[in-house]
């Protein structure tokens, strides 16, 4: 039999939680074959990130020419890419790629530490954002895009109508920073899908953008249409987060096992 392919184009986090690990997690419990290209190596736990170091341009191209000429790739989700140079690569690596792009484009973690420089937002705006097939900004890298601050479901529209503007076929705005349940909306500027979950009383969440990311990107890789695609990743992360786990002294990550525990997913 043969898998889907998805490759996963984002910075490692040593704890095991977020980027390149949680993306290939997701894609095992999801019934895809994951694989990788590393733009950056944290050192990174529960307590937060302690440093990080992006990979020169010509590795990232490197890894990226190596599995897409050979493997190939049914669907590419990217993540942290820390700088306008490695923006401008996989931007330039994303125009030559016949197959959907998931962006989530990651500027801060969990914790709150910067993981794209500040030089590299117009860079995200002017040539990634337009190669994606689906945005999945939350609302600290929305306000960091695009300058709109979400304070309630209403604003959520107008967040969306803010991204859109740059380019993305879709654009999924996270509002789980927000009080209430978790409701997320996704658009493309004529249809509007709401999506909303009840708010889970677990502080272990690490991880989730990355999740949520890579499991759009399985259902695209499946041959879901972005919709479904997006609400069986929904229903995914939400399972996830209901299971997530302490780990270490500080924030734990969501559960990325439990629907193989549960059954085919």
């Amino acid at each position: 039999m043969s898998l889907p392919n998805v490759l996963t184009v984002a910075g490692s986090d040593s704890g095991g939680g977020a980027g390149i690990q949680a993306d290939l997690k997701t894609m095992l419990a999801l019934g895809v074959h994951g694989m990788s290209v590393v733009t950056a190596v944290t050192a990174q736990n529960s307590l937060g990130v302690q440093g990080a170091w992006e990979l020169p341009a010509e590795a990232v191209r490197a890894q990226y020419r190596s599995v897409v000429d050979d493997i190939g790739v049914r669907a590419v989700k990217t993540g942290m890419l820390a700088s306008a140079e490695l923006v401008e690569t996989v931007a330039e690596l994303l125009k030559d790629t016949d197959a959907p792009a998931v962006v989530d484009p990651v500027g801060v973690s969990k914790h709150g530490d910067p993981l794209l420089a500040a030089s590299a937002l117009d860079s995200v705006r002017g040539a990634l954002l337009p190669l994606a097939t689906v945005a999945t900004p939350n609302l600290d890298e929305v306000t960091q895009l695009t300058g709109v601050r979400v304070e309630s479901d209403g604003d959520l529209r107008r967040a969306a109508e803010a991204v859109l503007g740059y380019g993305p076929r879709w654009v999924l705005i996270k509002g789980g920073h927000l009080s209430g349940d978790a409701v997320d909306l996704l658009t493309d500027g004529a249809e509007e899908h709401w999506l909303r979950a009840p708010r889970l009383d677990n502080r272990h969440t690490h991880g989730t953008g990355c999740t949520l990311a890579s499991a759009v990107a399985c259902g695209l890789a499946k041959g879901l249409t972005v919709p479904a695609a997006v609400t069986a990743a929904k229903e995914y992360v939400t399972g996830a987060i209901a299971a997530g786990f302490a780990l270490g002294g500080g924030i734990g990550p969501v559960d990325h096992g439990w629907a193989l525990r549960q059954g085919p997913a």
